[in-house]
């Protein structure tokens, strides 16, 4: 599903990525571990096509993401890629509807269409009666919920996660971990996380850990 083939990246004389190489197969849920610094978000950055790479490629589901132009890049990155962070970004000026309905609405997609996908995938995520409140009306689980859907508006194949679980109380943590298995085991979605959290990385298929800009371990 991934190819991650010699990737390096500095900013300035910083060598933040030195020659990274990484296979990661669909429906595996892989997490990145390392110290800060150690170049793991930079990584996700470039696998999620928000940053390029210096050197080196980037081939998901069979394409090489870096030979499109910035257009067919944006477009292949919206279609194919859905991403959670740990401070969700939710658009503090729509509800819940309206911010998991945005990926969609952005493809060009018919309004009723992406609005019937959005309920749907809210009320899966126990989110029904919560679909009119804004960012500032949900909890901190609830919000994590929603980015979550909106992850998975466009059905992509590829799910990343940034400290996914960094701003949750371990209940919520819970929660987070369990969707992220049923968002695999239902979708076959391939998910990448990169975490401090042991517990969430124990749920993974395989442990990565980045050492000073190279993948040191796997398990």
């Amino acid at each position: 599903m991934i190819e991650i083939k010699d990737i390096w990246k500095s900013f300035g004389s910083l060598q933040v990525l030195k020659g990274v190489n990484l296979t990661v197969k669909k429906g595996e849920i892989v997490c990145i571990i390392g110290q800060s610094g150690a170049g793991k978000t930079t990584l996700l950055q470039i696998i999620g096509t928000l940053d390029k790479p210096d050197k080196g490629e980037i081939i998901i589901d069979n394409t090489n993401v870096f030979q499109l132009n910035d257009t067919a890049l944006a477009e292949f990155r919206n279609k194919h890629i859905g991403f959670i962070f740990q401070f969700h970004r939710l658009l503090p000026e729509f509800n819940a509807l309206e911010n998991v309905m945005m990926p969609a609405l952005i493809a060009g997609e018919p309004d009723k269409q992406a609005r019937q996908r959005a309920l749907s995938l809210l009320e899966n995520m126990g989110l029904k009666e919560r679909i009119t409140h804004k960012p500032n009306e949900l909890s901190g689980g609830e919000k994590q919920r929603v980015a979550a859907a909106r992850a998975m508006m466009m059905q992509p194949s590829v799910i990343l996660a940034d400290e996914p679980s960094g701003s949750l109380d371990s209940r919520n943590k819970k929660e987070l971990h369990h969707l992220l298995l049923e968002m695999r085991d239902k979708y076959n979605q391939t998910i990448i996380i990169v975490t401090h959290d042991h517990e969430l990385a124990a749920i993974s298929d395989r442990i990565i850990e980045i050492k000073d800009g190279q993948i040191k371990e796997e398990a």
